[in-house]
This record gives C-alpha cells, sequence and structure tokens, in this order.
C-alpha cells in the first residue's frame, strides 16, 4: 500500500486537511502524520487521528517517539511528503533548509519527493520574500500544487488559498502511482499552435502563436495517464511521445478534426484560430498592379471552434476549457468570452509586445470560471501545463 507522510501546517486551512486525509484513506493510502505546533490551533490531534488512524507526531524531542519511529525513520517510511497547508513560514524553513521542529526536520531529513500545497494571505503570497523561496524549492525540485485565489478567512480576496482537497489528492496520485495516473482511461482532445488562412497560392493570414503552451499541456496529460489527441495547427515542435497528431492548417480543418476527435473527456482549446478567412481564395499568385494600388479582400468569418464544442447539446466533453489571449482588459475579456462561450474556464494571458508569451517558454495566466478568478504568478509553460492539468484530473 502507497503512504504519505502528511505534515500539517498552522493555519486556517489546516481544516482541509481532514477532508484530505478521507479522501486519501479511501483511495487505499496510508497516512501519517505531522502536526506543527500552530496547526494545533486550529484542528485537534484527536480529530486528525481519528480520521487517519495513526497516532499523530508533534514533538521534535519526544522520548516515545524517537524510540518508537526516531524522525528520520518517519520521514522516509512513506513513498511521499505532502505539506498541507504550507504556510510562508514552513515554506521560508524549506527554501533556508531550517530544522527547529519535528515538520522542517522531517523535511530536511526526507530522501522522498515533496508535494507542497501552499496557504497564505494574498500579501503574503506576493511578497517578494515567498517569491525568492518558492523559486528556490522549485529548483530543488519541490512540487506544487495551487495556490488557488478566492475569498481569504481574513477577508481579502486573492491568490493564496489552498488548493481543494480534491485537487490534492490528483497531484498525490500523479506522484504515487506512475501506473494509476488520474487520468487513466481519460480521453484529453487539445488543439494548438495557429491556423492559416490563405489569401493565394503563396501568402497567408496567420498570427504568432508557437504551440508551446498546447504541446506542454498535452505532455502533463500524458504524464498523468490520459490519451491526447492533439489538433495542431503548423508548428516547429517535435510531437511530444505519445500524443496522438492530427496536424491541420485552418480553422476550418481544425474544426473538422476536432469533431472527428470527439468523444472526449476534456478538451482543451489553446489554438490561437484565426477569427476570419478570405472569402475567395485566388487561384493564382495576386500581382502588384502598375498603378500601385492595393488588392482589396473580402473576408467570411470562420467557424467558432470553442463554442461549436461547449454548446453541442449531445456529446459535449464533461470540461471544456478555452484560452484568451488578450492586449488589455485581459480578465474583463476572459470573463465575457467565459459567458459567451459557454465553456467551463477560460486561461486568460497577456500577449502584448514586449510581455515574450509568444514563442517565449514562460506564461502568466489568469484561469477564469463562473466560481472566480484564480491570478497564478509568472510560471514556465511546463509549470503552467502541470498545474492545470492536476487542476482539471480534480475537477472531473
Amino acid at each position: 500500500m502507497k503512504s504519505v507522510l502528511l505534515i500539517i501546517g498552522g493555519g486556517i486551512a489546516a481544516y482541509k486537511a481532514l477532508e484530505l486525509i478521507r479522501l486519501l484513506k479511501g483511495k487505499g493510502i496510508g497516512v501519517k502524520t505531522i502536526m506543527s505546533k500552530a496547526a494545533e490551533e486550529f484542528v485537534t490531534p484527536l480529530s486528525v487521528a481519528s480520521l487517519s488512524g495513526e497516532k499523530v507526531h508533534q514533538a521534535l524531542f519526544n522520548l516515545t517517539d524517537e524510540l518508537e519511529m526516531g524522525h528520520i525513520e518517519l520521514s522516509r517510511a512513506a513513498d511521499l511528503l505532502v505539506v498541507a497547508p504550507a504556510t510562508a513560514d514552513l515554506l521560508a524553513k524549506m527554501a533556508s533548509g531550517l530544522a527547529n521542529d519535528l515538520a522542517s526536520t522531517a523535511l530536511l531529513a526526507t530522501d522522498k519527493p515533496v508535494l507542497v500545497a501552499p496557504a497564505m494571505n494574498v500579501r503574503m503570497w506576493h511578497h517578494p520574500a515567498t517569491q525568492r523561496n518558492i523559486a528556490q524549492l522549485q529548483a530543488d525540485g519541490i512540487r506544487f500544487v495551487g495556490p488557488n485565489a478566492g475569498e481569504m478567512a481574513c477577508g481579502e480576496f486573492g491568490l493564496g488559498r489552498m488548493a481543494e482537497p480534491s485537487e490534492i489528492v490528483a497531484a498525490i496520485e500523479a506522484q504515487l502511482a506512475p501506473g494509476q495516473k488520474p487520468l487513466a482511461g481519460k480521453h484529453v482532445l487539445i488543439t494548438a499552435g495557429p491556423t492559416r488562412e490563405p489569401i493565394d497560392p503563396v501568402r497567408y493570414i496567420s498570427n504568432h502563436s508557437s504551440g508551446k503552451q498546447g504541446y506542454a499541456i498535452a505532455e502533463a496529460a500524458i504524464a498523468l495517464g490520459a490519451q491526447v489527441t492533439l489538433v495542431s495547427g503548423p508548428v516547429s515542435l517535435p510531437i511530444p511521445p505519445g500524443v496522438g497528431l492530427m496536424p491541420v492548417t485552418t480553422a476550418q480543418d481544425m474544426l473538422k478534426a476536432v469533431e472527428g476527435a470527439l468523444p472526449a473527456d476534456i478538451a482543451i482549446f489553446t489554438a490561437a484560430v484565426a477569427d476570419w478567412r478570405v472569402a475567395a481564395v485566388a487561384g493564382e499568385k495576386i500581382k502588384k498592379q502598375a498603378d500601385g494600388s492595393a488588392p482589396s479582400l473580402s473576408f467570411a468569418e470562420n467557424p467558432d471552434i470553442l463554442r461549436t464544442i461547449a454548446t453541442r447539446k449531445s456529446g459535449r466533453p464533461k470540461l471544456v476549457v478555452g484560452f484568451a489571449a488578450e492586449t488589455e482588459k485581459v480578465i474583463a475579456h476572459a470573463q465575457a468570452k467565459l459567458a459567451r462561450k459557454g465553456c467551463d474556464i477560460i486561461v486568460a494571458n497577456d500577449v502584448s509586445a514586449g510581455k515574450g508569451v509568444f514563442g517565449g517558454d514562460s506564461n502568466t495566466v489568469h484561469v477564469v470560471s463562473a466560481s472566480g478568478v484564480e491570478d497564478w504568478p509568472p510560471l514556465s509553460k511546463a509549470e503552467v501545463a502541470r498545474r492545470l492539468m492536476e487542476k482539471l484530473a480534480g475537477m472531473l
């Protein structure tokens, strides 16, 4: 049986640890626990012990605990260490290598992978010191799940809420059971890259999309055990191993490929699809006019692929996710797009010149849904993909 060592930090989100334990036990995952002294102000050791069926470890210098299971053995007996909630204080200790209580000592002494679920006030999350600690921990190989955006216990709103227990369980399963991954048996359909709309045999209308975010999402979905179909416009990227690729050129081609790839459990539309196409494509190359006048082009509207799939009366994927590349009023435009398209989530980002999103390897996204807006920090596109797929796996 797989097992985790759950380290419960001190914060109001500690109450979610009880539901997390219950869900893990229901999955047949063993749970041993360490509670920080501050955590005991929010949940009782008796509640934790009752749900886990195991003794709660609390003190570093406890003769009985050291005789039964020393802190070194405790930190290495589990398959995975999970810190939930991971407070700003705990993250700072981890990043600095401090070990002045049982929780921080176990984290420093372990030779097992570590997953953290941060939870703190929005200003604490955005503080430069916390962001430095997060960058260091990510460089050290620590995995993160969350935080999410929402209303805080203190009354403020923003990024810092601990991920929901179901999201944390999905992330844990991805770490623990490579043969029993949370999206095993599920079909994920993804669109990526630009479309090209021909003007004549040698010219076309397109955009700067590199396809990197969509391809990263395909890799992240494969890592969670999904069957992945990637409908891709013209890009210069290698096909991710295990992915079924359907190359297309135009928006009409893409819609046809998407409909042909259904049914799917999750559909994610990252492609930058041209809104318009030339109504009448010239059969021969358009020549310059002797008088220097520009040719006149008439346009027709392209199919709305996201809305077409999101509003299907039958065969609609359980989760439909759209992307919004904006240059201004990012959140407002994303919220309007969510309502207009009928999808479940819009992932919005600012692609203004100078942001480095098109063609770059990093992204700053806002996850917009009916429940609110999650403002994610600047991340690599691979990390955005991992977080998004783990979130969707938890929702599914």
